[in-house]
Parts: structure tokens; C-alpha cells; sequence
């Protein structure tokens, strides 16, 4: 996994952001059993204190789970993936929409933009 640390939140929550983006992306499969705090604390350069924090933020919304003495987990339930996932949608798409408004860009212009994209990207595809 990549990891990418910016100054405009906390650290642990982006972490937590970074992994909940491996598992609704399969990164990280259903069920399948995480590394380990201080693995992923190493890989991603911070203090493994930090990395805990962002693992009990996971375990609290429900999509990793802990075995005792077995390590933690990615949750099988697909629901709470799939509304992970359309958080984080929702998350960008707001991000992106509020850097447009910035730009001076209207909801009309914003559409023709991402129609312009989508039908570009499709093109390239193949589809």
C-alpha cells in the first residue's frame, strides 16, 4: 500500500482513510486478515501509537474486526463495505464540487466537464 500524508487533518484519520479505501477498492479482501499495526506503522512512516488510532477508528465504524491473538481483520459484511464506499464518494465528490464553486464553475459546466471526461475515458477504454 501507498501512503500519502498531507498537513490539512490528522494523521490517523487519514490513515484510516487511506485503509478503508484498500478495502472498498479489494486491496483488501473480505475477511482477509491485515498486516500488523507496527508492519503498517513501518510502511507508512509513522508512529505505530498513531497507526492504532486509526485501526480502532476502522474497528469503531465496523469494517475491521479483531481475534484475539490472531490480528485484525477486514469485515465480510458487504453492507457496511458498499456504505463505506459511498461515503467516501460522496467525501470527493463534495471536495470536488466545492473546488469548482471556487473556480467559478457552474453545476452546468461541471457536468459537461465530467461527461467530457467520462466520454474520453470510455473512448480510451475501448467501450
Amino acid at each position: 500500500m501507498e501512503w500519502h500524508i498531507a498537513a490539512d487533518s490528522p494523521i490517523y484519520v487519514q490513515l484510516a482513510r487511506q485503509v478503508m479505501l484498500g478495502i472498498v477498492s479489494g486491496e483488501f479482501a473480505p475477511g482477509e486478515k491485515l498486516p500488523p499495526v507496527r508492519e503498517l506503522a513501518l510502511s507508512a512512516g509513522v508512529n505505530p501509537n498513531t497507526m492504532q488510532r486509526a485501526m480502532a477508528e476502522l474497528e469503531r465504524e465496523g469494517l475491521v474486526f479483531p481475534q484475539r491473538t490472531a490480528g485484525r481483520f477486514v469485515t465480510e459484511d458487504a453492507g457496511k463495505i458498499e456504505r463505506a464506499c459511498e461515503r467516501l464518494a460522496r467525501e470527493e465528490t463534495g471536495r470536488y464540487l466545492r473546488t469548482m464553486r471556487a473556480l467559478g464553475r457552474s453545476g452546468e459546466d461541471v457536468r459537461a466537464l465530467v461527461d467530457a471526461l467520462t466520454g474520453k475515458e470510455e473512448d480510451d477504454a475501448g467501450v
